[in-house]
């Protein structure tokens, strides 16, 4: 990635890494995706994170290590102890210490595979 790109994304995954690696050489070899994709992407805009869609309002609970954790969904993030945050993962992150992937800490996703 570093010898084509620069410094590569921070990821955890080795797996996606590589992934993104074969996309990018791809796209250089045969252009990417076509414009029609590149503008129906662009009309969607911005993608909301996870959660989101419950609306303001929501209330998600978590019990973890004894502690209950609640979140409540506004419409500008995720209010989690008198701090909003952008995300789920920001805050399962914060009361974990450790990195969440915040949907599936919150019981919104099944687990994997």
């Amino acid at each position: 990635w570093a010898a084509r790109f620069g410094p590569p994304p921070r990821l955890r995954s080795e797996e996606l890494l590589r992934l993104m690696l074969a996309w990018r050489l791809q796209a250089e070899a045969l252009g990417g995706l076509p414009p029609g994709t590149r503008r129906l992407l662009a009309r969607r805009g911005a993608i909301a994170p996870e959660g989101r869609a419950l609306g303001d309002g929501a209330i998600l609970r978590r019990d973890w290590q004894g502690r209950q954790i609640e979140v409540v969904g506004e419409a500008d993030g995720f209010r989690w102890e008198d701090r909003t945050y952008p995300s789920l993962s920001a805050i399962a992150r914060a009361a974990t210490g450790t990195r969440w992937n915040g949907p599936r800490f919150f019981g919104l996703r099944e687990e994997g595979p």
